[in-house]
């Protein structure tokens, strides 16, 4: 066995000289111990206790079994140098401020991992764990690299030891041949913890993974296996890099490297380990097809696998992507916290949500709707130029008609329908007019569009912030009806009845009434923080059109240019 310091790269004494200096260490502090001190109560189990009982019973009812069968009763002591596990299986509860975990010390793993100061979308304090994984491997349970070990790691019975406090909990497993270790320390008001790992096989390092498999997060929301993903921070390359379950399809995927910090997340929680020391970190993801509660056919769930080679040391946090959270705990993990390709504008915006909401509101739907007011006042000019843009095209109409009719009977594939087109622009050009000003507005509002969407989707001060009927803004209404989607759907007809359409053909301009619909049918599911965006627009918008359109009325048209005079034909005299 390696020393207390767990330095499992020094060579440690062959076991045939450990043996009798061992035996004798332990029998003397085993005599003096119990001699001096009152022996620490041990961890309640979460099963019933009767179990346990009737399972210590059983073994004690047994002592001829056990004297006949010296080897597998010194496989069952606690007392023994060379076999250390636990007789029965047993759970062991952590409780700390942040967090309520269960443990089973059959395979050191965890059962439950509860966030208590978050709920789920059902209202119950978040469980990060997926109860299905149970059909696969508990999280943390033990995944050795390259090779395979005399015994199951996850299935054999640890012995369990709980710190006086209850916030650290060390399993320990001998066979003689195999020694694994297992340490969990919880600070009692932190989202980090300390774990630690070793695993020897006579006497030489394994090296191994642990591993979280089968999803992570709030269980419950829409679509959850497809929020969730592996996550790395390579500093290196300044960025961070995510895989999904998809990913893994064809079975685990493996990347190392000195990574910042590595594990689990979805859109709203993350559970990340940084080495210690700065050691290289080995990610691997894995695709894992589990069928949850309710539902009829599996779903691919992502899992992960960490490692720092033959003894894992790291430090992990578990909890929410919050920046402020995460920047106490270590500023590295402000990483997780990832604004996607507009974040030069979804970090102001939300900077700017949360001072509105806090100064002014106290509500982040009214946060929204005050921002977006804000940013369409902004945009304003924009959209002016966009008007006058599409009143010079309205004046330029029967010239442009005249040229459409000119081409009536020229087929589409016709190389002469080019000219067509090349009439067309060349008034344009002349007028001084950009068919492409009417777009702007629209093409404008698209940053801020995604800016909105990433930031409804990553920042937890939004996630369950109620607007009115809304009970989470975050997520698509719960009502059996959408009625945001509804009312956006009839202020889009609307605004588009108002909006000048010059130099659209009729039939596109047919068309384009159908757009109304796919934003409803786009917009129906989407957060309802997002619909609130761009209803707000659409009414902002329909106000400012009525205005100018009673300030600036459409202009006169100009009359169509005289038809071509037909050639005179000349007589010839006989």
């Amino acid at each position: 066995m390696p020393d207390k310091s767990g330095d499992v790269n020094n060579q440690p004494v062959s076991l045939e000289k450990r043996l009798p200096i061992a035996l004798g260490l332990m029998m003397a502090v085993l005599l003096i111990s119990q001699w001096l001190f009152k022996p620490a109560p041990g961890p309640k189990p979460v099963a019933p206790s009767d179990q346990n009982q009737k399972a210590a019973a059983a073994l004690a009812k047994k002592p001829a079994e056990t004297a006949a069968a010296p080897a597998q009763a010194a496989a069952q002591t606690e007392n023994s140098s060379t076999h250390i596990q636990a007789p029965a299986e047993l759970s062991t509860v952590i409780d700390t401020k942040q967090y309520h975990i269960v443990f089973t010390n059959r395979g050191a793993t965890i059962r439950s991992w509860v966030l208590k100061g978050y709920r789920d979308n059902t209202g119950k304090p978040l469980e990060l764990i997926n109860p299905a994984v149970a059909s696969i491997e508990l999280a943390f349970a033990i995944e050795v690299k390259d090779r395979k070990l005399s015994i199951d790691p996850n299935s054999v019975l640890y012995q369990a030891k709980v710190s006086s406090d209850s916030s650290a909990v060390d399993y320990e497993f001998s066979d003689g041949k195999t020694d694994i270790r297992k340490s969990f320390r919880f600070g009692q008001d932190s989202f980090l913890a300390n774990v630690r790992s070793v695993v020897l096989e006579n006497n030489t390092p394994v090296q191994h993974f642990l591993v979280w498999r089968g999803g992570f997060g709030d269980i419950k929301i829409r679509n959850a296996a497809v929020s969730e993903q592996t996550v790395r921070y390579d500093a290196n390359a300044g960025k961070l890099i995510k895989k999904s379950a998809k990913d893994a399809k064809d079975g685990p995927i493996t990347d190392s490297g000195n990574y910042t910090f590595g594990g689990l997340e979805d859109n709203f929680f993350a559970a990340v380990a940084l080495p210690v020391d700065s050691s290289a970190l080995e990610i691997r993801t894995y695709n894992d097809a589990l069928k949850g509660a309710n539902e009829d056919k599996t779903t691919p769930y992502v899992g992960v696998g960490i490692s720092t080679g033959t003894e894992n040391e790291l430090s992990l946090y578990v909890g929410p992507k919050d920046i402020d959270i995460l920047r106490k705990v270590n500023p590295k993990l402000a990483q997780l916290v990832d604004w996607g390709f507009f974040g030069i504008l979804a970090k102001p915006l939300f900077l700017s949500l949360n001072w509105v909401h806090d100064r002014w509101t106290n509500n982040y739907g009214w946060a929204i709707i005050l921002v977006t007011l804000i940013i369409n006042v902004l945009l304003f000019p924009f959209k002016l130029t966009s008007l006058k843009s599409a009143r010079k095209m309205q004046k330029l109409q029967p010239q442009i008609q005249a040229i459409n009719a000119k081409y009536k009977d020229i087929s589409i594939r016709d190389p002469r329908k080019a000219e067509q087109n090349q009439e067309v622009m060349a008034l344009y050009k002349r007028e001084g007019v950009n068919p492409l000003g009417g777009c702007l507005p629209m093409l404008l509002q698209l940053p801020f569009f995604y800016a909105f969407y990433r930031v409804l989707n990553i920042a937890i001060e939004l996630r369950h912030a109620p607007w009115l009927w809304v009970s989470d803004l975050s997520a698509a209404e719960a009502l059996p009806i959408h009625l945001l989607p509804i009312v956006l759907v009839a202020t889009q007809f609307f605004s588009q009845k108002l909006t000048p359409a010059a130099g659209v053909d009729p039939n596109q301009q047919r068309m384009m009434m159908f757009m109304p619909i796919m934003m409803g049918f786009f917009f129906y599911y989407a957060s309802a923080g997002l619909v609130l965006y761009w209803l707000t627009s659409n009414l902002v918008g329909i106000v400012q059109q009525l205005i100018i359109n009673k300030f600036m009325p459409p202009p006169a048209p100009l009359p169509p240019p005289p038809p071509p005079k037909a050639p005179v034909r000349k007589t010839v005299k006989r």
